[in-house]
């Protein structure tokens, strides 16, 4: 068994964090979103596994490398424009040949990965499984439409009226029986070869399509609150570790403090991490938060927050719900004091706010 795993795409959403970097790359809890994938497609057994790149195919190597870090077989299959996910399916074909293989999105984020899910479809092997979650809105999805036996009978990629609030997750197993649908499939409405459409080829001609509801966390970290959401869980099972050096400083709950890193005169609550070579001074670090390596933040304040390698903060009150680019510089211009001519009739109230 193969693993394909999707990183082409040109992450939209993240922009302009994305302008110059791999949406896949940017960082949760200080470590690239697209690692905790391949990690899981490790845990599995599976040692071969085609990367899809696109645009960032130098900077998803870089990172990446052989595989080798992961206990895997990396080979990288350039795709021409990010045409669907079915078209991923299409450019890697000679890569998969006969083996049975499990698609994974690079940007998606499966907590207690994807081990059962895989041991399932080898025991059973159908000819496609695929996982289901429930969402609010599933307009934004590919959607499933179940029978009262709990079969999956129809399937619609984004649709403006869905039949149901089931949405596929980014996690797909097929057999080579795929590969027949995906050579029928024609474009879609939005000019993509869509996997949904090709799922739907396997049911129409007669194969067996089994599916799972999630009952765990699973997130598309494609907009910036989703990767803030991400960031959140991750930190929340994180143990508390110090590595660097502390002066005058406190740290409360659960905070990492990795080697090389210096916190001075602050105040860090967890769950937190601070990078490698990163300086705090004389500034709060709240709850969620990731300060990657190098990064400076100085009398400042940072909460629910991921600040990329490289970045300052300097003399900011205050920093939340944010994500900051790499070698960023977030500094704070001098007050300017103003006054307030006021005149009050008999008993006024006042609140003025600086």
């Amino acid at each position: 068994m193969k693993a394909l795993v999707l990183a082409g795409g040109s992450g939209r959403r993240l922009r302009p964090i994305t302008h110059t970097s791999a949406k896949q790359l940017v960082p949760v809890a200080n470590k690239p979103v697209l690692f905790y994938g391949l990690e899981s497609i490790a845990e599995t057994g599976i040692r071969d596994v085609g990367i899809v790149v696109g645009d960032t195919a130098a900077e998803i190597g870089s990172a990446v490398g052989d595989g080798s870090r992961f206990g895997l077989d990396v080979t990288y299959l350039p795709q021409e424009a990010p045409l669907g996910l079915a078209h991923a399916v299409r450019t890697a074909r000679d890569y998969l040949g006969d083996d049975d293989f499990v698609m994974y999105l690079g940007d998606n984020f499966v907590v207690g990965g994807i081990s059962a899910i895989v041991d399932r479809f080898r025991a059973r092997r159908p000819d496609a499984q695929i996982m289901l979650t429930r969402v609010s809105d599933p307009r934004a999805f590919g959607v499933v439409e179940l029978d009262r036996h709990g079969r999956a009978v129809r399937l619609e990629e984004k649709p403006e009226q869905p039949k149901s609030d089931l949405a596929l997750v980014g996690v797909y197993l097929f057999t080579p029986r795929v590969h027949d649908a995906v050579s029928v499939l024609k474009p879609s409405w939005r000019g993509e070869l869509e996997i949904t459409d090709a799922i739907q080829e396997l049911i129409d001609s007669g194969c067996r399509v089994d599916s799972t509801v999630v009952s765990g966390y699973w997130k598309d970290t494609g907009n910036v609150d989703d990767m803030l959401e991400v960031n959140r869980l991750v930190l929340d099972g994180v143990t508390a570790e110090c590595a660097g050096e502390v002066h005058s400083s406190e740290l409360i709950g659960r905070v990492v403090i990795e080697r090389g890193a210096t916190v001075t005169g602050s105040r860090i609550v967890g769950p937190a991490v601070v990078g490698a070579g990163a300086r705090i001074r004389d500034s709060y670090v709240g709850p969620f938060t990731s300060i990657d390596r190098d990064c400076a933040v100085l009398d400042s304040e940072v909460e629910y927050s991921i600040v990329l390698r490289g970045a300052s903060i300097v003399g900011v009150r205050r920093v939340e719900r944010s994500l900051i680019g790499r070698e960023v510089e977030v500094t704070s211009t001098p007050r300017i004091l103003r006054a307030h001519r006021l005149v009050l009739g008999d008993h006024s109230t006042v609140r003025v706010t600086s």
